[in-house]
């Protein structure tokens, strides 16, 4: 379209919003190169104080306090989001409460910790009194009167027993939350529930223990009491009354 043939209005950005467009446009694109620069960049901003950390956020904490994670990142006054994050996922590794962790950014001076804990999954005899442990047998620096926990108890560290509790609390928490202690005896283990025990073998799964809820609800519904239920035949439950 020629000049002459435009219509009012048209005549597209005057010289000076144009000069800013194109400053703008510069800006931008030296925004851009800044940011992706892998070497370079990060330098460059961690020096603003617009990039200070100013929050530490955390998610993923069920026994650990989150002031406690922030103590462990020691995450000094002056740092930087731009700042390497690997020696504050390493810190935080280190704690054996922490069974994965990842540290993020969010601009202008936010971290964001995602973390996944241990669980704790039985009581063992120490010293002093009892002791919490996960799944591996790994004592984890929770106190049992703080947490208000309510755990199986088991008298070693046996890490067979261990591993089933800890499958037992993934996969059927229900049935995991009403055992109260296991022990092994002989080739065995004999976990105690509030009203009966179960006998089962050393490598039972936390599916085959499953097979004790349709039983006691349907001895419970006939009104029969038992004082065992016997999982060592396979695909079979044997109930022995009181």
């Amino acid at each position: 379209m020629s000049p002459a043939e435009r219509e009012p209005g048209d005549e597209g950005p005057a010289p000076a919003t144009r000069g800013r467009l194109v400053r703008w446009g510069a800006l931008g694109a030296a925004g851009l190169l800044l940011l992706g620069s892998p070497l370079w960049g990060p330098r460059a901003l961690r020096r603003l104080d617009f990039f200070r950390v100013q929050k530490v956020e955390v998610v993923g904490t069920r026994y650990l306090a989150p002031p406690d994670v922030v103590r462990n990142m020691r995450v000094d006054t002056t740092a930087s989001v731009w700042d390497d994050l690997r020696p504050l996922r390493e810190r935080l590794r280190g704690h054996p409460q922490v069974d994965s962790v990842d540290v993020t950014r969010r601009l202008p001076g936010t971290l964001v910790v995602r973390l996944r804990e241990r669980l704790p999954v039985a009581f063992v005899p120490g010293d002093g009194g009892l002791r919490v442990v996960d799944a591996r047998g790994v004592r984890l620096p929770i106190d049992p009167a703080a947490s208000r926990l309510d755990l199986p108890v088991v008298p070693a560290r046996d890490t067979v027993v261990l591993r089933l509790l800890g499958e037992l609390r993934a996969e059927a928490p229900e049935l995991f939350d009403r055992v109260s202690d296991v022990r092994r005896v002989g080739a065995e283990l004999r976990m105690r529930f509030p009203s009966f025990v179960v006998r089962t073998t050393a490598d039972v799964t936390a599916r085959r223990l499953e097979d004790i809820v349709p039983v006691e609800r349907d001895l419970a519904r006939r009104g029969v009491r038992v004082s065992e239920l016997d999982l060592r035949f396979r695909d079979q439950v044997i109930a022995r009354l009181q």
